[in-house]
């Protein structure tokens, strides 16, 4: 139970992290057409396809502690 605690959280913390440039790379629609060319330029798609790869492993093991801590286990973030 506590690694499908462990793994459902990682998995979250993910989705999360991606829906932030999902929602950044999506707004730029709702700009007027002579704009969208400056917005999304190969350079940009090519940092947010970076950001894609990389954000999700950053907040991950930025919050690695919250991760690994399991409600009612009694381990918590004492095994650090």
């Amino acid at each position: 139970m506590r690694t499908a605690v462990i793994i459902s959280k990682a998995i979250l913390t993910t989705l999360g992290t991606w829906l932030v440039p999902v929602l950044a790379i999506a707004a730029p629609t709702l700009l007027p057409a002579r704009w969208e060319y400056y917005l999304i330029s190969p350079a940009s798609v090519a940092l947010w396809m970076l950001a894609m790869l990389l954000g999700p492993v950053v907040t991950c093991w930025k919050l690695r502690a919250w991760i690994r801590t399991v409600p009612g286990d009694g381990r918590g973030l004492r095994e650090q």
